[in-house]
């Protein structure tokens, strides 16, 4: 159906010199040019933007955008959704140029997930170059990364973005977060027509506050990684996991909070699998090792409190 990559992301905050700092003094991206409307753009790579802040008055993750092949397959999506019943809004010439693209609709899944679809996508003749020097992110015909959502229900969203917008399964595992005794919950790592293990993925659950789960972001190597987790610490930015390295996909890294409440994985040496020939997997564990999340230390800390009350 030719999705081919995540190719950016939008956010709505209240704090952009605070996004500022965090993407160039941590991450390492690169300031482009603000768009004609006054957002802030972000690079990682030769496209002309990665990440798009808009100034607004919440914490807010507005979209994540993908590309396809061309404008047949653009166009084909969007009857494709709007068949299903989700609304189809497609921008004007100028604010699809805007996006770095030829064409361009907005719509959401059944969650209520903000998504744009492109096809064109524009490069800069200016090289990349990271204002701390990270010598490169991969991407590619990888995309940018992989976007993870909640979904409240959750089958009814696979559905649309398998059966609709043309996804693909890559591993469908149940984990038992809260224990082997809680109910378990449901996960869905979806890839596009490229080798990253997943393009977009859910967990079963409410919204969040900040509209997404997280974002990923693809580092060389573990030295680049490490390198990044000290900054994180040295900023003093919130750490939502411990270093790690997970089961389905491989990668090896951890995840920092952003400004506006949603994660960033950072990690390296992801899985590249064969999307024509992937057999589906339910892997039943999250990590190989590492990834102590906040919340199980916070959990961990009341236990400990409680029981030496």
């Amino acid at each position: 159906m030719g999705i081919k990559a995540l190719g950016y992301v939008v956010v709505e905050t209240a704090r952009p010199e605070e996004w500022n700092t965090f993407l160039t003094q941590f991450v390492g991206a690169m300031r482009a040019p603000d768009a004609r409307d006054g957002a802030s753009l972000y690079r990682v790579d030769e496209r002309v933007f990665r990440f798009r802040i808009e100034t607004g008055a919440r914490e807010w993750f507005v979209a994540a955008g993908y590309e396809l092949t061309d404008r047949t397959a653009l166009d084909a999506l969007a009857l494709r959704i709007a068949e299903a019943g989700r609304s189809v809004e497609w921008a004007d010439v100028r604010e699809a140029a805007g996006r770095g693209a030829e064409a361009m609709f907005r719509t959401s899944d059944p969650a209520g997930n903000g998504l744009e679809f492109y096809c064109g996508d524009a490069r800069s003749d200016t090289p990349f170059l990271s204002p701390i020097g990270v010598p490169e992110f991969l991407t590619g015909d990888l995309g940018m990364g992989h976007a993870v959502f909640s979904a409240p229900d959750f089958d009814e969203t696979i559905a649309f973005h398998r059966d609709v917008v043309g996804f693909h399964e890559t591993d469908m595992p149940r984990f038992h977060l809260m224990g082997p005794d809680a109910p378990s919950m449901g996960f869905a790592f979806l890839h596009a027509d490229n080798g990253r293990h997943h393009s977009i993925a859910f967990g079963e659950g409410p919204v969040p506050p900040s509209g997404a789960v997280h974002i990923m972001l693809e580092l060389p190597d573990l030295i680049e990684v490490g390198k990044a987790h000290d900054r994180m610490k040295r900023f003093g930015y919130p750490e939502s996991a411990t270093l790690g390295r997970h089961v389905n996909d491989e990668t090896t890294g951890f995840y920092v909070q952003t400004p506006s409440g949603f994660d960033l994985e950072i990690g390296c040496d992801s899985l590249i699998i064969d999307p024509a020939n992937w057999a589906v997997t339910k892997h039943e564990g999250i990590s190989v090792w590492g990834h102590e999340w906040a919340w199980q230390k916070a959990l961990k800390e009341q236990q400990e409190q409680e029981e030496g009350a």
